[in-house]
């Protein structure tokens, strides 16, 4: 397991573990969703979160797959727009 730790990413985390219980009670929300998406973002901050991603992997390898690729162009989408952002205030 690599451990990054981030408080963003824990905030997050937790954030869509809790709308995942407030799927529980009401209807509207689909609870396992956030549930397992709360996992995905708190797979490199704990080693529970990894140990249940490893268990989602070996029974959905292709989703979790496809999520990790969506993760990843996420990333690079984020960073170019941050680059952006930033490009008139560096000097150069």
């Amino acid at each position: 397991m690599e451990y990054r730790p981030s408080l963003r990413r824990k905030l997050a985390g937790f954030a869509l573990m809790s709308f995942s219980m407030v799927g529980a009670i009401l209807p509207i929300l689909p609870g396992f969703i956030f549930f397992a998406l709360g996992l995905f973002v708190l797979r490199h901050q704990y080693m529970w979160a990894h140990r249940g991603m490893a268990w989602a992997n070996g029974r959905w390898p292709e989703t979790t797959g496809k999520l990790e690729a969506m993760e990843g162009r996420m990333l690079v989408r984020m960073n170019a727009a941050r680059d952006a952002m930033l490009r008139p205030f560096r000097r150069g």
